[in-house]
């Protein structure tokens, strides 16, 4: 693990040494996951279906960047750089979100024609927030501290989200005529590229052993079984094959879409990186 800076700070302390690695790699899957979603769903910001959902959704957005933000801050503490570097400096290649939430919401430019899938995005916030609700029961009881008072954190605003994307979800997929039909056709793009959030890549079996989070395995079967029962409000079958369609985002496979995402997302930040954004 490169570090900026020889001296680690406190809080860095409070963890062998020894399963750092597998620490700052969990971070940062954490903090790329969230990032990267957070603005695939400002994109929305003017397009949703209706002005109160542009609300809502702008301020999930906002919550779920500060979660990205409270990820790179725990990281920073390790002198891998700022948190504003870790979020706007570093080459897709280093990044380790699921390709999943890269992907943009459809064809077209969001400031020029954009032809956005509202049924995709549903789906998409909806399994990722029902698997992140997962994750973090485990990181309330992580064995690094910070980490585990994060979660408790994020976990009081997470709770309102998920019935936020529950009920966009149910509504649409019961509805009758184009909406469930679209419905379907989202939930089979999503879950050809779900198992890409569910995975903790190469290191998740040291994450498990350092006692960071629940395994792989255990986090799997936790998030399918808080989705099966929405499919059974919708009367759909369930358990359905998840797959990584697009590449293994944990390990550095990305799609262009990344390239282009953190083009605009870093274009204020490389103006002047200097400054504290």
């Amino acid at each position: 693990m490169e570090r900026r800076d020889s001296a680690m700070s406190e809080k860095s302390m409070y963890f062998h040494p020894d399963g750092q690695e597998a620490l700052v790699e969990l971070l940062f899957q954490l903090a790329d996951d969230d990032f990267l979603l957070a603005y695939r769903g400002s994109e929305w910001l003017g397009l949703a279906p209706h002005i109160e959902e542009d609300i809502a959704f702008s301020s999930i957005n906002q919550d779920t960047m500060g979660h990205a933000a409270m990820y790179y801050q725990l990281l920073e503490e390790f002198g891998l750089g700022t948190a504003d570097e870790l979020a706007h400096a570093r080459p897709a290649t280093e990044r380790r979100n699921a390709v999943l939430l890269e992907l943009p919401n459809g064809p077209g430019h969001y400031l020029r024609e954009p032809r956005y899938d509202w049924a995709f995005t549903v789906v998409r916030q909806y399994f990722y927030t029902q698997a992140k609700h997962i994750r973090l029961e485990s990181l309330r009881k992580s064995a690094y501290k910070p980490l585990a008072e994060v979660a408790a954190k994020v976990q009081v605003e997470l709770h309102y989200h998920l019935l936020h994307w529950h009920t966009w979800f149910v509504q649409l997929t019961n509805a009758p005529g184009e909406a469930r039909t679209r419905m379907i056709k989202a939930i089979q793009d999503v879950a050809a590229d779900f198992a890409g959030v569910l995975t903790l890549g190469a290191r998740g079996a040291e994450m498990e052993r350092w006692g960071l989070i629940e395994g792989e395995d255990v986090l799997t079967e936790k998030t399918i079984a808080a989705l099966a029962p929405a499919f059974a409000e919708v009367g759909l079958e369930w358990p359905m094959p998840f797959g990584m369609k697009h590449g293994n985002g944990r390990n550095g496979e990305h799609t262009p879409d990344l390239d282009d995402a953190l083009a605009t997302l870093s274009e204020v930040y490389r103006s002047v990186p200097q400054a504290i954004w």
